[in-house]
C-alpha cells in the first residue's frame, strides 16, 4: 500500500458554484402547521440555506482537516482518505474511529485533540491515544467508490488493512451507525488486531423476536427504551429503504441541489438528536458535514453502501449469528436509534468489560455530548491497560 499526503483545497470556483446554485432555489410548498410532520422543515431548511449562502466558512472547515496529517491510499480495490493525530506520547495507544451516514470526520474534529493530549486538557497522559478517523471509501474525501460489491465487511477489511500499514498492528476501534457494523466486524474478523471494541450503537438481537425466552432478563427500563427506539425507527426508516434499493435514483437530486442534500440530511440530524436540532449542534458543524459530501460528490456513493450491503447480506438490520469475544465497551446515549438490552448484549459479545449510559446525546454522539464521548473512550482506554 502507498501512502499519498492529502490536503483539503476546494477549487474556488466550486465555492462560487455552490453559492449561485444556493441563491436560486425552486422552494416547494408546505401544509400549514406540519413543522417537521412530512419532514424537513421548509422554514428551517430556508433559514439553514441563507446561513450557508451568507456566513458558512467553507475554508474554516479546510483549515481544521489541514492542520492534521492525511492521507490517502488504495485498500480492498478503492481509495479511503484519513485524518492520522499522533499524540505526543510515546506509549498511547492506536484508536481508529468510523462514522456513519449521514456522517463524516467531520463529526470527530471537537473529540481528536482531547483524546491525542489529554494532558492539555487537565487530563491523564496514560489516556492518550493516536487518533486514525478514516472516511469510510465511498464516503468524503475517499472519493466515489469504482466498483460494485463494496460493502459494510469491505469498508472492515480496508480499515483493517489501513491501520496495519500505519503500523498499528494492535488498535482500538470505535463506531456507531455504519461505524458499529464496521468496527463489530474488525473485532469478529480481525480479532488478531483489535485490542478492544467500544460502541455507541450496538447490535444484538435475538434471533427470534417473537420466542418466548427472548424477553427473559430484559428489565423495565430497558424495554421502555427499546419500545421507544423502535419507534422512533419505524417512523424514520423510509431514507434505508430508498438508499438500500434504488440509490442511483435519488443520487440525481442529491448531486443537482445542495438544498436537496441538505434537507436529506438535516431531517437525520434533527430526528436523531437528544436536544433538538438549534441546540445540539452548530449551523456551522452540521453544514461543514453537508458541504463536504457536496463537495466531494460523494452522496450517492454513500448512499450506495446500504444498498451494496443490503445486497451482500452485512447490512446493520440483517440477522448476525456471530460472537464476538475480544474486550467490549459500550456507551448508551438516550436518543440513540438502537437501545440494547444488557443481557441481549451478553450473548453475542461475551467479554463486555465496560458499559455505560449518558444522560444526553443521540446518534452523532461526538457531536452532541463531546465531553463525554471522549471520558468514555479514555475510560474503556483504562480498563483495558489494567485487565
Amino acid at each position: 500500500m502507498l501512502i499519498e499526503p492529502f490536503s483539503v483545497s476546494v477549487p474556488e470556483a466550486d465555492l462560487e458554484d455552490v453559492a449561485a446554485r444556493l441563491a436560486n432555489v425552486r422552494w416547494p410548498d408546505e401544509l400549514p402547521g406540519t413543522d417537521w410532520s412530512y419532514g424537513a422543515d421548509l422554514a428551517t431548511v430556508k433559514e439553514w440555506v441563507t446561513y450557508w449562502r451568507e456566513t458558512f466558512d467553507w475554508r474554516a472547515v479546510e483549515a481544521r482537516f489541514n492542520a492534521y496529517e492525511q492521507g490517502t491510499t488504495q485498500a480492498q480495490g478503492e481509495q479511503i482518505h484519513f485524518v492520522h493525530a499522533r499524540s505526543p506520547e510515546p506509549n498511547a495507544t492506536p484508536l481508529v474511529i468510523t462514522h456513519g451516514w449521514p456522517g463524516s470526520v467531520v463529526e470527530f474534529l471537537d473529540v481528536i485533540e482531547p483524546l491525542r493530549n489529554p494532558a492539555a486538557f487537565g487530563g491523564d497522559p496514560a489516556d492518550a491515544f493516536h487518533v486514525v478517523c478514516p472516511h469510510i471509501p465511498g464516503y468524503g474525501f475517499s472519493g466515489p467508490t469504482r466498483n460494485p460489491g463494496f460493502h459494510a465487511h469491505s469498508a472492515a477489511a480496508a480499515i483493517d488493512d489501513l491501520m496495519v500499514e500505519l503500523g498499528y498492528a494492535r488498535y482500538v476501534a470505535q463506531g456507531g451507525d455504519w461505524g458499529a457494523v464496521i468496527t463489530r466486524r474488525l473485532a469478529e474478523a480481525h480479532a488478531d488486531h483489535v485490542i478492544g471494541a467500544h460502541f455507541n450503537m450496538l447490535f444484538a438481537f435475538p434471533e427470534d423476536m417473537t420466542a418466548g425466552d427472548a424477553w427473559e432478563g430484559v428489565t423495565p427500563k430497558e424495554l421502555e427504551a427499546f419500545t421507544s427506539a423502535t419507534s422512533r425507527i419505524t417512523d424514520g426508516t423510509g431514507y434505508s429503504d430508498i438508499q438500500g434499493s434504488k440509490p442511483q435514483t435519488l443520487a440525481y437530486g442529491m448531486h443537482d441541489s445542495p438544498v436537496a442534500l441538505l434537507s436529506w440530511q438535516l431531517e437525520k440530524f434533527e430526528a436523531w438528536s437528544h436536544a433538538g436540532l438549534d441546540k445540539a449542534y452548530s449551523k456551522d458543524q452540521v453544514l461543514a458535514n453537508v458541504a463536504l459530501y457536496w463537495f466531494t460528490n460523494t452522496a450517492n456513493s454513500a448512499s450506495r453502501l446500504y444498498c451494496e450491503s443490503k445486497r451482500a447480506g452485512t447490512y446493520a438490520a440483517d440477522p448476525w449469528s456471530g460472537q464476538v469475544e475480544i474486550p467490549v465497551g459500550y456507551c448508551s446515549y438516550p436518543r440513540e436509534l438502537m437501545q440494547t438490552p444488557r443481557v441481549w448484549a451478553d450473548k453475542r459479545y461475551s467479554n463486555i468489560v465496560h458499559w455505560t449510559e449518558s444522560d444526553r446525546g443521540g446518534h452523532f454522539a461526538a457531536f452532541e455530548n463531546p465531553e463525554f464521548f471522549v471520558e468514555d473512550l479514555r475510560a474503556f482506554g483504562r480498563t483495558l491497560r489494567e485487565g
